[in-house]
């Protein structure tokens, strides 16, 4: 069980404890074995989501299928894992927690398999998916059980989290979810950990979020604020967040569709528009801000099924910002050093 100090410098994988160093270049927000099925639909019998006539539906979330909203398969996690590793990803940060039917025993199998190394969240996801008992817990109550998936073990395993979250807010903001985040501050501040947010739906709920954490007392320099690209379009509101000093994630690579039904007001960029937005950012000084990843959460996504899968950055995305004017530097910034950065303890 390392303590706070014998964490302070290193990473922590599902495997153990490694020297920053080997991290490499890092995808900061995927799922690999997950279950987003809402809770109340999870009665629903699992049966083949995927054809050709019903692809792009899949893809873009037009049609909801529980096959499509689940992977629990480690051998074709392995699979596409390994397609990553063979394009040059070297770490995934997986983010399936409390709520999504997390499985890090799994997670140490396609680790040993692919070579790939794997950074497990902790926490909770958003109220809809928490276990109701959580209603009746205490702050204190929640910054105790991360750090113990921290120091300990996560969900009765040996296998430990090497970040806080993501933890799930959404529009409106609910009591329960101010708890669990109150509670991952206090747990970042003991543990050294950096902390990844999932916001909701409305533009100014990052900015709500992110005053929030300072007023808890957060260190916003190693908090992250999960997809961007579904929530801020407006430049201001953009440069207002990126002045709190937290880290800007945009995890939906691979979406080329501007159609985004949970918020029917945006339009989602497609990855030349995200690279647009991120070098506005870079051109005001933001390069120490900004993770990129793909957020796969819909087997649709997945290579295997027809989608774009976890190479994708890789293979693709990595070209086009070359073709854009990005300079290894920027690249190298992005895809590895400020990884390495938030994924070492403190």
């Amino acid at each position: 069980m390392p303590s706070r100090d014998e964490l302070r410098g290193r990473a922590q994988t599902v495997l153990g404890v490694v020297d920053p160093g080997v991290l490499g270049s890092t995808l900061m927000h995927e799922h690999l074995l997950w279950n987003i099925v809402p809770p109340a639909r999870r009665h629903e019998p699992v049966v083949p989501a995927h054809s050709l006539a019903t692809n792009w539906e899949m893809m873009a979330g037009l049609a909801f299928a529980p096959a499509n909203a689940q992977n629990k398969s480690v051998p074709i996690a392995v699979e596409a894992v390994a397609e990553a590793v063979g394009a040059g990803c070297n770490t995934i940060v997986e983010l399936t927690i409390g709520g999504l039917e997390p499985d890090p025993v799994g997670l140490q199998q396609i680790s040993r398999e692919t070579g790939c190394h794997i950074v497990m969240g902790c926490g909770h996801y958003v109220e809809e998916y928490q276990d109701p008992a959580n209603h009746a817990r205490s702050i204190d109550s929640f910054a105790e059980e991360m750090v113990a998936q921290v120091q300990v073990g996560l969900w009765g395993t040996d296998a430990r989290a090497g970040l806080i979250g993501e933890i799930g807010c959404q529009n409106p903001w609910t009591p329960l979810e101010r708890r669990v985040l109150a509670g991952a501050i206090i747990a970042q501040q003991h543990t050294g950990a950096a902390l990844t947010i999932h916001p909701g739906r409305r533009q100014d709920q990052p900015q709500e979020v992110m005053d929030f954490c300072r007023e808890q007392g957060a260190d916003c320099s190693r908090v992250i604020m999960d997809h961007i690209d579904r929530t801020i379009r407006d430049e201001d509101a953009l440069f207002r967040l990126a002045d709190t000093g937290c880290v800007l994630e945009w995890d939906l690579f691979g979406q080329e569709s501007c159609l985004y039904l949970l918020n029917l007001e945006h339009d989602m960029p497609n990855d030349a528009g995200r690279l647009r937005d991120i070098r506005k950012l870079i051109d005001r000084g933001h390069l120490s801000q900004i993770v990129i990843s793909h957020d796969i959460c819909h087997t649709a996504h997945m290579t295997r099924f027809g989608g774009w899968g976890y190479a994708h950055i890789h293979k693709r995305v990595l070209p086009l910002m070359r073709r854009r004017g990005f300079s290894e530097a920027e690249i190298d910034a992005i895809l590895v050093g400020n990884p390495r950065r938030l994924l070492t303890f403190i």
